[in-house]
Protein backbone atom coordinates (compact mmCIF):
# COMPACT_ATOMS: atom_id res chain seq x y z
CA UNK A 1 0.00 0.00 0.00
CA UNK A 2 1.34 3.83 -1.22
CA UNK A 3 2.29 5.87 1.66
CA UNK A 4 0.30 9.33 2.00
CA UNK A 5 1.88 12.49 -0.20
CA UNK A 6 -1.40 13.95 -1.53
CA UNK A 7 -3.15 16.25 0.65
CA UNK A 8 -6.71 18.30 -0.19
CA UNK A 9 -7.38 22.13 1.22
CA UNK A 10 -10.94 22.55 0.63
CA UNK A 11 -10.89 26.58 1.23
CA UNK A 12 -14.21 27.63 -1.16
CA UNK A 13 -15.97 28.06 1.89
CA UNK A 14 -17.50 31.89 2.49
CA UNK A 15 -16.37 32.45 5.61
CA UNK A 16 -19.63 34.43 6.69
CA UNK A 17 -18.78 34.45 10.68
CA UNK A 18 -16.16 36.77 9.91
CA UNK A 19 -17.16 39.30 7.76
CA UNK A 20 -16.74 41.65 6.91
CA UNK A 21 -13.25 40.56 7.14
CA UNK A 22 -13.75 37.72 4.97
CA UNK A 23 -15.05 39.60 2.45
CA UNK A 24 -12.55 40.19 -0.19
CA UNK A 25 -9.96 37.86 1.78
CA UNK A 26 -10.29 34.13 2.23
CA UNK A 27 -10.75 33.08 6.20
CA UNK A 28 -7.76 30.52 5.45
CA UNK A 29 -5.56 33.46 5.17
CA UNK A 30 -6.78 35.05 9.04
CA UNK A 31 -3.00 35.47 10.46
CA UNK A 32 -2.58 33.75 14.04
CA UNK A 33 0.03 35.81 15.11
CA UNK A 34 2.37 36.19 11.70
CA UNK A 35 1.30 32.92 9.65
CA UNK A 36 -2.41 32.69 8.09
CA UNK A 37 -4.31 29.23 9.28
CA UNK A 38 -3.95 28.10 5.41
CA UNK A 39 -0.41 28.10 6.29
CA UNK A 40 -0.31 26.18 9.68
CA UNK A 41 -1.87 23.79 7.46
CA UNK A 42 0.52 22.98 4.88
CA UNK A 43 3.21 22.92 7.59
CA UNK A 44 1.64 20.38 9.48
CA UNK A 45 1.14 18.20 6.02
CA UNK A 46 4.68 18.69 4.82
CA UNK A 47 5.61 17.34 8.68
CA UNK A 48 3.46 14.28 7.50
CA UNK A 49 5.55 13.72 4.29
CA UNK A 50 3.18 15.33 2.31
CA UNK A 51 4.35 16.31 -0.98
CA UNK A 52 1.28 17.62 -3.11
CA UNK A 53 -0.76 20.06 -2.23
CA UNK A 54 -3.98 20.38 -3.73
CA UNK A 55 -6.24 23.15 -3.37
CA UNK A 56 -10.20 23.66 -4.07
CA UNK A 57 -10.82 26.76 -4.02
CA UNK A 58 -13.64 29.48 -4.95
CA UNK A 59 -13.88 32.86 -5.33
CA UNK A 60 -11.83 35.80 -3.79
CA UNK A 61 -9.66 32.84 -2.48
CA UNK A 62 -6.42 34.01 -5.03
CA UNK A 63 -4.56 35.16 -2.02
CA UNK A 64 -3.99 31.47 -1.44
CA UNK A 65 -2.47 31.01 -4.66
CA UNK A 66 -0.35 34.57 -4.37
CA UNK A 67 0.33 33.51 -0.74
CA UNK A 68 2.74 30.02 -1.70
CA UNK A 69 3.63 31.79 -4.90
CA UNK A 70 7.26 33.51 -5.80
CA UNK A 71 6.73 36.65 -4.76
CA UNK A 72 9.93 38.17 -6.39
CA UNK A 73 9.35 42.45 -6.10
CA UNK A 74 9.23 41.47 -2.27
CA UNK A 75 12.03 39.16 -2.38
CA UNK A 76 14.49 41.55 -3.99
CA UNK A 77 13.30 44.51 -1.58
CA UNK A 78 13.99 42.82 1.34
CA UNK A 79 17.64 41.62 -0.10
CA UNK A 80 18.16 44.71 -0.60
CA UNK A 81 17.30 46.32 2.76
CA UNK A 82 19.64 43.28 4.10
CA UNK A 83 16.63 41.02 5.78
CA UNK A 84 18.18 38.24 5.06
CA UNK A 85 16.30 36.06 7.85
CA UNK A 86 13.03 36.84 6.81
CA UNK A 87 13.71 36.45 2.87
CA UNK A 88 14.61 32.33 3.78
CA UNK A 89 11.59 32.10 5.66
CA UNK A 90 9.54 33.03 2.51
CA UNK A 91 11.78 31.34 0.13
CA UNK A 92 11.59 28.25 2.58
CA UNK A 93 7.74 28.20 2.63
CA UNK A 94 7.74 25.09 0.55
CA UNK A 95 10.10 22.66 -0.03
CA UNK A 96 11.18 22.29 -3.69
CA UNK A 97 10.60 18.80 -4.05
CA UNK A 98 6.41 19.94 -2.63
CA UNK A 99 3.81 21.11 -5.88
CA UNK A 100 0.73 22.76 -5.64
CA UNK A 101 -2.48 22.27 -7.79
CA UNK A 102 -5.13 24.82 -8.06
CA UNK A 103 -9.04 23.34 -8.45
CA UNK A 104 -12.13 25.55 -8.77
CA UNK A 105 -14.94 23.97 -7.14
CA UNK A 106 -17.39 26.24 -9.21
CA UNK A 107 -20.29 26.23 -6.56
CA UNK A 108 -20.40 25.67 -3.00
CA UNK A 109 -22.27 22.38 -2.69
CA UNK A 110 -20.32 21.11 0.49
CA UNK A 111 -17.07 19.45 1.67
CA UNK A 112 -17.94 16.22 0.07
CA UNK A 113 -18.31 17.76 -3.06
CA UNK A 114 -15.23 20.10 -2.54
CA UNK A 115 -13.12 16.35 -1.67
CA UNK A 116 -14.80 15.14 -5.27
CA UNK A 117 -13.64 17.73 -7.28
CA UNK A 118 -9.72 16.72 -6.42
CA UNK A 119 -10.57 13.21 -7.36
CA UNK A 120 -8.84 13.34 -10.81
CA UNK A 121 -5.72 15.26 -9.40
CA UNK A 122 -5.87 12.23 -6.02
CA UNK A 123 -6.24 9.94 -8.64
CA UNK A 124 -6.24 5.68 -6.78
CA UNK A 125 -4.16 7.29 -4.17
CA UNK A 126 -4.72 7.30 -0.55
CA UNK A 127 -4.84 11.14 0.23
CA UNK A 128 -5.51 13.39 3.28
CA UNK A 129 -7.59 16.11 3.84
CA UNK A 130 -7.49 18.98 6.00
CA UNK A 131 -9.34 22.08 6.91
CA UNK A 132 -7.93 25.10 7.69
CA UNK A 133 -10.21 26.22 10.54
CA UNK A 134 -9.02 23.29 12.86
CA UNK A 135 -6.00 24.74 14.39
CA UNK A 136 -4.05 22.12 16.07
CA UNK A 137 -1.20 22.34 18.48
CA UNK A 138 0.13 19.15 19.20
CA UNK A 139 4.05 16.93 18.97
CA UNK A 140 4.13 15.20 16.47
CA UNK A 141 1.60 16.93 14.72
CA UNK A 142 -1.84 15.20 14.00
CA UNK A 143 -1.73 14.42 10.59
CA UNK A 144 1.72 12.70 11.01
CA UNK A 145 0.24 10.93 13.74
CA UNK A 146 -2.53 9.31 11.40
CA UNK A 147 -0.39 9.06 8.78
CA UNK A 148 1.73 6.59 10.58
CA UNK A 149 -1.71 4.97 12.00
CA UNK A 150 -2.56 4.62 7.90
CA UNK A 151 0.97 2.77 7.54
CA UNK A 152 0.43 0.42 10.05
CA UNK A 153 -3.23 -0.49 9.56
CA UNK A 154 -3.91 0.53 5.97
CA UNK A 155 -7.50 1.77 6.71
CA UNK A 156 -9.08 5.44 6.31
CA UNK A 157 -8.80 7.36 9.70
CA UNK A 158 -10.66 10.46 10.97
CA UNK A 159 -9.64 12.40 13.81
CA UNK A 160 -12.25 13.13 16.39
CA UNK A 161 -12.56 14.24 19.63
CA UNK A 162 -15.11 14.43 22.72
CA UNK A 163 -17.40 17.64 22.80
CA UNK A 164 -20.24 18.64 25.04
CA UNK A 165 -24.10 16.57 23.62
CA UNK A 166 -25.19 20.17 23.37
CA UNK A 167 -22.69 20.94 20.59
CA UNK A 168 -23.04 17.66 18.51
CA UNK A 169 -25.79 19.48 16.50
CA UNK A 170 -22.32 21.44 15.18
CA UNK A 171 -20.60 18.28 13.80
CA UNK A 172 -20.09 15.20 12.14
CA UNK A 173 -21.02 12.47 15.29
CA UNK A 174 -19.30 8.70 15.05
CA UNK A 175 -21.13 6.03 16.43
CA UNK A 176 -17.80 3.47 17.45
CA UNK A 177 -16.16 0.75 19.16
CA UNK A 178 -13.16 0.96 21.51
CA UNK A 179 -10.43 -1.10 19.78
CA UNK A 180 -6.86 0.17 21.08
CA UNK A 181 -5.67 3.31 23.03
CA UNK A 182 -7.30 6.73 21.57
CA UNK A 183 -8.27 4.25 18.45
CA UNK A 184 -11.89 3.12 17.75
CA UNK A 185 -13.61 0.71 14.58
CA UNK A 186 -16.37 2.86 12.99
CA UNK A 187 -19.95 1.69 12.93
CA UNK A 188 -21.81 4.92 11.48
CA UNK A 189 -21.35 8.55 11.30
CA UNK A 190 -23.98 11.31 10.92
CA UNK A 191 -23.91 15.21 10.25
CA UNK A 192 -24.82 17.18 12.73
CA UNK A 193 -27.35 15.31 14.71
CA UNK A 194 -30.36 16.59 17.19
CA UNK A 195 -28.20 16.28 20.95
CA UNK A 196 -30.73 14.08 21.92
CA UNK A 197 -30.26 11.27 18.95
CA UNK A 198 -26.52 11.68 18.55
CA UNK A 199 -24.87 8.29 19.09
CA UNK A 200 -22.38 9.34 21.27
CA UNK A 201 -20.52 12.43 21.97
CA UNK A 202 -17.17 12.41 19.33
CA UNK A 203 -17.36 14.42 17.04
CA UNK A 204 -15.19 13.94 13.63
CA UNK A 205 -12.76 17.22 13.29
CA UNK A 206 -10.93 18.44 10.09
CA UNK A 207 -8.06 15.71 9.71
CA UNK A 208 -8.98 12.49 7.58
CA UNK A 209 -6.73 10.38 5.66
CA UNK A 210 -9.43 8.17 2.80
CA UNK A 211 -8.87 5.42 0.64
CA UNK A 212 -9.60 6.43 -3.12
CA UNK A 213 -12.87 4.75 -2.64
CA UNK A 214 -14.62 7.39 -0.75
CA UNK A 215 -15.01 9.04 -4.23
CA UNK A 216 -17.20 6.33 -5.86
CA UNK A 217 -18.92 6.73 -2.45
CA UNK A 218 -19.24 10.62 -2.66
CA UNK A 219 -21.12 10.34 -6.35
CA UNK A 220 -23.78 8.08 -5.25
CA UNK A 221 -24.66 10.30 -2.05
CA UNK A 222 -27.53 12.65 -2.25
CA UNK A 223 -27.60 16.11 -0.69
CA UNK A 224 -27.47 15.86 2.70
CA UNK A 225 -27.79 18.24 5.83
CA UNK A 226 -27.99 21.93 4.61
CA UNK A 227 -28.45 20.30 1.13
CA UNK A 228 -24.85 20.08 0.30
CA UNK A 229 -23.08 16.95 -0.41
CA UNK A 230 -21.81 16.06 3.05
CA UNK A 231 -18.05 13.97 3.40
CA UNK A 232 -19.71 12.17 6.36
CA UNK A 233 -22.63 10.64 4.32
CA UNK A 234 -20.00 9.43 1.70
CA UNK A 235 -17.63 7.91 4.73
CA UNK A 236 -21.35 6.59 6.02
CA UNK A 237 -21.55 5.00 2.61
CA UNK A 238 -17.53 3.78 3.14
CA UNK A 239 -18.44 1.68 5.73
CA UNK A 240 -20.82 -0.80 3.48
CA UNK A 241 -17.06 -2.11 1.80
CA UNK A 242 -13.96 -1.49 4.10
CA UNK A 243 -12.96 -0.48 7.89
CA UNK A 244 -12.81 2.88 9.24
CA UNK A 245 -11.07 3.99 12.04
CA UNK A 246 -11.61 7.05 14.53
CA UNK A 247 -8.85 8.61 16.15
CA UNK A 248 -8.69 10.00 19.37
CA UNK A 249 -5.92 12.68 18.84
CA UNK A 250 -2.73 13.75 20.92
CA UNK A 251 -3.23 17.60 20.79
CA UNK A 252 -5.05 20.86 21.47
CA UNK A 253 -7.21 21.99 18.78
CA UNK A 254 -8.78 25.17 18.16
CA UNK A 255 -11.77 26.31 16.15
CA UNK A 256 -10.44 29.14 14.49
CA UNK A 257 -14.35 29.01 12.23
CA UNK A 258 -15.78 30.86 15.49
CA UNK A 259 -14.50 34.17 16.83
CA UNK A 260 -13.72 33.05 20.14
CA UNK A 261 -11.91 29.87 18.64
CA UNK A 262 -9.78 31.90 16.80
CA UNK A 263 -9.46 34.93 19.46
CA UNK A 264 -7.92 32.07 22.02
CA UNK A 265 -5.65 30.70 19.18
CA UNK A 266 -4.63 34.03 19.13
CA UNK A 267 -3.64 34.42 22.28
CA UNK A 268 -2.19 31.07 22.84
CA UNK A 269 0.42 31.01 20.33
CA UNK A 270 1.62 34.66 21.16
CA UNK A 271 2.33 33.37 24.24
CA UNK A 272 4.71 30.74 22.70
CA UNK A 273 6.14 32.85 19.87
CA UNK A 274 9.79 33.26 20.90
CA UNK A 275 9.92 36.89 19.64
CA UNK A 276 6.73 37.90 21.71
CA UNK A 277 6.12 35.69 24.07
CA UNK A 278 7.83 37.77 27.06
CA UNK A 279 6.81 41.21 26.00
CA UNK A 280 3.14 39.70 25.35
CA UNK A 281 2.89 38.08 29.11
CA UNK A 282 4.17 41.63 30.21
CA UNK A 283 1.43 43.20 28.79
CA UNK A 284 -1.38 40.72 29.51
CA UNK A 285 -0.23 40.93 33.51
CA UNK A 286 -0.81 44.69 33.50
CA UNK A 287 -4.28 44.22 31.87
CA UNK A 288 -7.12 45.08 34.55
CA UNK A 289 -9.77 42.90 33.08
CA UNK A 290 -12.89 42.55 35.16
CA UNK A 291 -15.02 39.45 34.15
Amino acid sequence: MPSITKAVFPVAGLGTRFLPATKASPKEMLPIVDKPLIQYAVEEALAAGITELIFVTGRSKRAIEDHFDKAYELESELKARGKHQLLESLRNMLPSNVSCVYIRQSEALGLGHAVLCARQVVGNEPFAVLLADDLIHANPPVLKQMADLYDHHHNSVIAVQQVSREETRQYGIVKTRPWDSGLHKLDGIVEKPDPAKAPSTLAAIGRYILTPRIFEHLESVQAGSGGEIQLTDGIASLLSREQVLAYEFKGKRYDCGSKLGYLEATVEFALQHPELKDGFRQYLSKLKISV
